[in-house]
């Protein structure tokens, strides 16, 4: 069954295709031949016989992996049906040298790194969206919240800069493992490469420059340490991703009602409740996220394989692997859809800072009275003022000015400017120019 586009990006999804598979185990195989033949171990022109019969349109991979289900691996059907399409003088020298999951583990590598790629390509789409609203809302003030409750004064291009260096981490971390953590394999039936004879370790290094891969210091059939760095990665750039979604989400709630989707024809809409304007980016964001993370437990505890070649663990990673990938590639590309229409209502964000009487900027006030009365007092003298404004339905400000503690030392203007959001954002501008700054350093 085909993956739902919902959940993940055409590209992803194609990468990781059986037929995609398919490409990648005979690009192993026809390299394998051609670095054979280079180092003389077996003829050039069996060499030439087995890369010309290594074209993937020759083969049906839904025969394949029909077989597979009986031979336990796709290798060894593919490996006969090569054979059969190369000359009697070649068909020797085949596969030569390989085990089966030296094929299926370097086609599988082969497919990460372009996989990786292209998350890092997607994630630049999203964090070039959330630094364009960090620098154009740099002094959009909204409530911050903690607990879910009005804190104290943020900007919304804060929020957004926050988003930006959790994306930029991501693509760190992702370029990192594209570029150093994925090897070959190549250790023939357990992972001595006896078929081989002294050849066998220049033959892997060979091997390994064919594909641009790097070499490992030993064959790793049964040590997955690999697979599961390379898993976690993808994992924590789903979850990151849920933050994003998570918070455009309950931006969007109509009771808060600071953040928009961008609105297109038949996006977001109700089947029974005309007036909805869903957050569907948001939405397919975070089921995209939680199918990825559901995938990682897998990964991890194929950590315990047996002896030389895993009974089971090995054999799941064939599946994980590639839908962890979808997944996670879905969760970014939705992130990215609902940041580049991203509609910031300002206007609420003004309105909302009020809500039960301005006390959002008690933490200010009790920073004016500090100096005079100690932080201890002043946050007493500023408690009870908030807590008289939230039972009376008065203002913060109102309440401050009528506490006798307060105003003695405070004026009614200096508790106003005390209560201006504006006036409390810290180093909000610093910040954001540092997120900023770091993105621009990316390649």
């Amino acid at each position: 069954m085909s993956e739902p586009v919902l959940f993940t990006t055409p590209a992803m999804a194609e990468l990781f295709s059986a037929r995609a598979l398919v490409a990648s185990m005979l690009r192993v195989e026809s390299a394998l031949a051609r670095t054979l033949a280079r180092v003389g171990v077996i003829p050039a022109d069996a060499a030439d016989a087995i890369a010309a019969a290594c074209r993937v349109e020759l083969y049906d991979p839904n025969e394949i992996f029909a077989e597979s289900a009986i031979a336990g691996t796709p290798v060894i059907p593919l490996v006969r049906m090569l054979t059969e399409r190369v000359d009697a003088p070649a068909r020797g020298y085949v596969h030569w040298g390989a085990t089966s999951q030296d094929v299926a583990d370097t086609a599988m590598v082969l497919q990460m790194r372009d996989g990786l790629a292209l998350l890092v390509h997607e994630l630049h789409a999203v964090a070039d969206g959330a630094a364009t609203l960090a620098d154009r809302h740099r002094r959009t003030v909204m409530a911050g919240r903690t607990l879910l409750q009005h804190a104290s004064p943020i900007t919304f291009g804060l929020k957004a800069a926050r988003w930006l260096a959790l994306t930029v981490r991501q693509m760190r971390a992702l370029d990192v493992l594209r570029s150093r953590a994925l090897p070959i394999q190549f250790g023939g039936a357990v992972g001595t490469l006896a078929a081989l004879g002294d050849a066998g370790p220049h033959i892997a290094v060979s091997l390994a420059e064919e594909l641009t891969l790097a070499v490992p210091d030993l064959p790793w059939h049964a040590e997955r340490d690999r697979i599961a760095s390379v898993a976690a990665a993808p994992g924590v750039t789903a979850g990151a991703m849920s933050k994003i979604a998570g918070d455009v989400a309950l931006l969007s709630q109509t009771e808060v009602g600071e953040l928009s989707e961008g609105a297109a024809p038949g996006k977001g809409g109700s089947s029974a409740m005309p007036q909805k304007r869903n957050p569907v980016d948001a939405m397919s964001a975070l089921a995209a996220s939680r199918l990825a993370l559901t995938l990682v437990p897998t990964l991890m505890s194929g950590l315990e394989q047996e002896h030389e070649r895993a009974v089971g663990a090995w054999q799941a990673e064939w599946v994980a692997v590639p839908q962890l990938f979808r997944y996670t590639a879905g969760a970014v590309a939705h992130v990215r859809q609902a940041l580049e229409g991203l509609e910031v209502h300002e206007d609420r964000m003004r309105r909302n800072l009020d809500l039960a009487g301005g006390t959002l900027m008690a933490e200010a006030l009790g920073v004016a009275l500090a100096p005079h009365l100690g932080r201890v007092d002043a946050q007493d003298a500023v408690k009870a003022a908030s807590a008289r404004a939230l039972r009376e339905g008065i203002t913060l400000q109102r309440a401050a000015a009528e506490d006798t503690r307060i105003a003695s030392i405070l004026s009614a203007e200096s508790i106003e400017r005390a209560l201006d959001p504006s006036r409390f954002l810290g180093n909000t501008d610093a910040l954001i120019d540092l997120a900023l700054a770091s993105f621009r350093e990316q390649p």
